[in-house]
């Protein structure tokens, strides 16, 4: 019943697949998940940049932002508000 002494010389299966994993893994280069994962994260990058160097290449080169004109009806109301009484009343 001593199974120890008659597979001294043999290496199981399973660990002898595990040093050719091993080799192979050094000689095919870049991981394709990487490559992908570099790719997409690299064109969001510039995307980001761009964006914020347009953002401040507007911000220098538009003309600020024309007010809205403001109604005799609200201008009135707001005279009322604040206890001046309108012209002509």
């Amino acid at each position: 019943m001593d199974f120890e002494g008659d597979f001294d010389d043999q290496v199981p299966p399973s660990f002898d697949r595990m040093k050719n994993v091993a080799r192979d893994v050094e000689a095919k280069g870049f991981n394709p998940g990487l490559i992908v994962l570099l790719v997409i994260g690299g064109l969001l990058l510039v995307f980001l940049v761009g964006n914020y160097v347009l953002y401040m290449y507007a911000q220098k080169t538009l003309p600020p932002k024309k007010k809205k004109p403001i109604s005799k009806k609200k201008m009135k109301r707001e005279r009322l508000k604040q206890g001046v009484s309108a012209p002509g009343e």
